[in-house]
């Protein structure tokens, strides 16, 4: 087992469009609190501006951030799955909950999909974001850690190959 120094997630933060609207979806809708916000009015290099960072917080400990910054533009798009999107890990029963939730009031909901080791449900955020929501279904846990590592790496081995390979044509 390698020794691994970083000990979790602290808090992923991403920009949006207005603090309160994502306020309502991060913690009226799935129910992650409010823990912090505050604004910042003078940058690390001493510039001044105007920005609200807010914090969600997660049951165990890490958070959900946002930056509310309506002086700086940025582009604001609907993100593909696969180009970005936020995975938050609950419980199958929760998932099904949300799901109907969801739905109850009207929200578009992909899922569940079925990705083996996962169930997923999906949701966009005010901001664009999709938010999916990632139930473990306990399938690779008779897998040992080290054949997971091991099958990962030549994965990962053969992708690379076949990319330089495509690459070339």
């Amino acid at each position: 087992m390698t020794d691994i120094s970083i000990e979790g997630l602290h808090h992923s933060a991403y920009r949006c469009r207005d603090a309160e609207e994502t306020r309502q979806f991060y913690e009226d809708f799935l129910g992650l609190p409010l823990a912090d916000a505050f604004e910042i009015t003078i940058t690390q290099t001493g510039r001044d501006t105007s920005v609200l960072h807010v914090f969600f917080e997660m049951a165990d400990g890490s958070f959900m951030a946002f930056f509310d910054d309506p002086d700086t533009p940025f582009n604001f798009k609907k993100q593909r799955d696969f180009d970005l999107h936020i995975a938050l890990k609950v419980g199958m029963d929760h998932l099904h909950a949300m799901h109907a939730k969801g739905t109850n009031e009207g929200r578009h909901v992909r899922g569940p999909v079925d990705h083996g080791f996962i169930h997923s449900i999906y949701f966009r955020d005010p901001n664009g974001y999709v938010v999916e929501l990632a139930a473990p279904t306990g399938h690779n846990q008779h897998q040992s850690e080290a054949v997971t590592r091991a099958n990962s790496r030549d994965v990962l081995t053969n992708w690379s190959s076949r990319k330089a390979i495509m690459s070339l044509e």
